[in-house]
């Protein structure tokens, strides 16, 4: 089974299972075919990270990029880091993610893994409708931008006579290209080959940080995963520099908690805003790259953190004093095989398209996740060389009693904890199928007092919340709640998933 944003994606991880492939051998098609099929979300120049089951173990990919060698805080002139350009690149980490999960977990040859993708780069493919929505957005703020090095971005991605509506057409040889130098080095050519160069040469042309060096030295991380227990399960996370701890933090203030039994009653809804307020406050503070700074994980997820924290949840919200969240963009996807294999895989260029830089004669769109880093003297996110940014993107897994439930998981930015918390109740505590689980009406922590609902969550329960002291903004725009993506697999062994509605999903199964 292949649960992903877009159909076409999740039919190149179904043909990988037909042919034989893994679970893991499903992922990294699914996801190569979606740096061409969603690049307003992802791309060869973004991060991944991945939770995979195998044997009754659950292991952990950190395949994100840190800041290169030549930024730093005083190459910032005491200015804010920017959204666009070269300045907030960071090294890709996505394709030696791939290489080094399919090393682990592979059965077929890497290079059969991305012919759907380099076959939809060069044949071209017709844009389905959400993806359509976010491209013309992303024109529309792109033509803001001002400089050189935003000119190959017009020339890939809006090409003459093009125009991002549903049903369009859009084809990139150079993204065909570049795909192609990837499957028969098995990666490398990303970081030491001919797509290295590309990427050194336009960063030295444009004044950029990133060079072949950075590239040369980048190497994936296998972590340990870290869990909380939800009743009788347990939810899995990658450890920081990714957020995942955020939803852990908050799971574990919920668990146990008296609440209404009802879904959607204000209190319960309440109780799980509180707790990702206290969750987020926790995790803008400490989460870093832990080889340049110290996490306390095993604190933030003891008994004595908890029973702190939950002396702060009252019956009126509160205000954290954190930083507001920002966007993001982002693709998930969850893949099984016939032998009880599972893997949760997220990848990401961070702002929609990202940096807004393509590589001249590459496709490579380059993610701007070294925006999310701290500027503040002392602070444990602060910018340094070599260091990982706090990552946006979480894999969920969850299981019960030791056994694989299975992956799951919310795409959005720094709603994604959010989201992650909201399938976990829906699945363990409503008892909601898959479909059910992700469809269900959600809600956003903005920032301060400052929520957001989706308008079915209903006039009398928006009421009660405004009256618990939430300023509540009511949404019709569904993207914004996130997009997300499950395959549970029963104690019979039987498949069940779910495809965000909010997206252009698909689960595909055989």
């Amino acid at each position: 089974m292949v649960a992903t944003s877009q159909p076409l994606a999740a039919q190149a991880g179904l043909f990988v299972l037909r042919e034989g492939g893994s679970a893991a051998d499903a992922a990294i098609a699914t996801a190569a075919a979606l740096t061409v099929l969603e690049p307003t979300s992802n791309g060869l120049g973004g991060d991944v990270f991945a939770l995979a089951w195998r044997g009754g173990e659950l292991h952990g990919l950190n395949a994100s990029g840190a800041a290169p060698a030549r930024w730093n805080m005083d190459t910032l002139g005491g200015n804010p880091i920017p959204r666009h350009g070269w300045t907030p690149v960071t090294v890709p980490g996505g394709v030696r993610g791939w290489a080094d999960l399919h090393a682990e977990f592979g059965k077929l040859p890497f290079a059969r893994l991305l012919e759907p993708a380099i076959q939809y780069a060069r044949r071209g493919y017709p844009l389905s409708p959400e993806v359509a929505r976010h491209w013309a957005r992303a024109a529309q703020s792109y033509g803001l931008l001002k400089g050189p090095e935003f000119a190959e971005w017009f020339k890939v991605f809006m090409p003459q006579g093009f125009t991002p509506v549903a049903g369009a057409v859009w084809a990139s040889e150079d993204h065909a290209r570049t795909l192609e130098r990837i499957a028969e080095s098995h990666g490398a050519d990303f970081y030491d080959g001919h797509t290295a160069r590309a990427i050194d040469d336009a960063s030295r042309q444009a004044g950029g940080f990133l060079s072949a060096d950075d590239l040369a030295q980048h190497a994936s991380e296998w972590v340990t995963p870290i869990s909380a227990a939800y009743q009788d399960h347990e939810v899995w996370e990658i450890p920081p520099s990714g957020q995942g701890i955020a939803a852990l933090i908050a799971l574990r203030l919920l668990d146990g908690m008296d609440l209404p039994p009802q879904r959607d009653d204000p209190r319960a809804l309440h109780a799980q805003i509180e707790a990702i307020k206290l969750a987020f406050a926790d995790a803008h503070k400490l989460v870093a790259d832990q080889r340049h700074s110290e996490v306390p994980v095993e604190f933030l997820l003891s008994e004595a953190h908890r029973q702190m924290l939950r002396q702060s949840i009252t019956d009126t919200a509160h205000d954290p004093q954190t930083r507001p969240p920002s966007s993001g963009g982002t693709v998930y996807l969850a893949t099984a095989d016939g032998e009880g294999n599972m893997v949760s895989f997220i990848q990401s260029n961070y702002m929609g398209f990202g940096s807004g830089v393509v590589v001249p004669g590459t496709g490579v769109a380059l993610h701007n996740r070294g925006h999310n880093f701290n500027v503040e003297e002392g602070h444990a996110n602060r910018l340094a060389p070599g260091k990982r940014p706090y990552h946006t993107i979480i894999p969920g897994f969850l299981t019960r009693q030791g056994q694989a439930v299975g992956p799951f998981g919310v795409m959005g930015g720094f709603m994604q904890p959010q989201g992650h918390v909201q399938v976990v109740l829906n699945t363990v505590r409503s008892g909601l199928n898959p479909q059910a689980a992700i469809d269900a009406p959600r809600w956003q922590w903005l920032a301060g007092k400052e929520i957001e609902v989706e308008y079915e969550m209903g006039q009398p329960v928006i009421r009660e919340l405004i009256r618990m002291g939430h300023t509540v903004r009511v949404q019709t725009e569904k993207a914004s709640f996130g997009r997300g993506q499950i395959i549970w697999r029963t104690p019979e062994g039987v498949l069940m998933g779910g495809s965000e509605s909010r997206a252009d999903g698909q689960v595909a199964a055989f």
